[in-house]
């Protein structure tokens, strides 16, 4: 991955770095649990542990990262739960065309349906070969490869299935809604 093209306006940062904003929260194993709410096909409410969430079938992607600030960080190996296994399990409705990811601290990032079901979308655990450290989003983060970093929250706690689409933490805050990096889709000034 290291030897693919950047995306236009990004350069090579050094290492992992670590960009979040707020505390970085505790892990409470016996009250933790990811949540899929919102338009299901059923209109149930559905939620797994953290145990639970590691006894479902994983895949691993290598990807780069790119943040919206202009860095990209490659030859990044994720193992998780594919975005596809949460939709097999907890059926959307017909109507629905977004998402809404939330994290620790109501922190929220939307997608487009589209780009969540991507067959690289994943729930990650693991990175490298080892657990997540906390700083990088452990026990779960949300990983879209092809979107820039801003959409893959970390600390991930639900999936709210919408029908229509409502902005974010960082699109409210003038990021753009999208978020492609290979478009330099970073700011909301930027939308048709």
């Amino acid at each position: 991955m290291g030897t693919a093209p950047l995306p236009p306006g990004q350069r090579l940062a050094k290492g992992w770095p670590v960009s979040h904003y707020g505390p970085v929260p505790k892990f409470r194993p016996e009250r933790w649990s990811l949540q899929v709410f919102g338009a299901t096909a059923t209109g149930d409410k559905y939620a797994w542990s953290f145990d639970e969430l590691s006894a479902l079938p994983g895949i691993t992607i290598e990807t780069d990262l790119h943040c919206a600030s202009g860095t990209t960080s490659t030859d990044h190996e994720f193992f998780g739960i594919a975005a596809g296994t949460i939709l097999d399990l907890a059926p959307p409705a017909p109507g629905v065309t977004h998402v809404m990811a939330w994290a620790e601290y109501g922190y929220s990032a939307n997608l487009r349906l589209a780009d969540f079901t991507s067959e690289r979308t994943v729930l990650a655990t693991h990175h490298g070969g080892e657990p997540l450290t906390v700083e990088h989003g452990f026990p779960l983060r949300l990983v879209v490869p092809h979107l820039y970093g801003y959409k893959g929250p970390k600390w991930l706690r639900a999936i709210e299935y919408m029908t229509a689409d409502r902005r974010g933490f960082w699109e409210e805050r003038g990021y753009h809604n999208i978020a492609d990096p290979w478009t330099e889709q970073r700011h909301s000034y930027q939308e048709e």
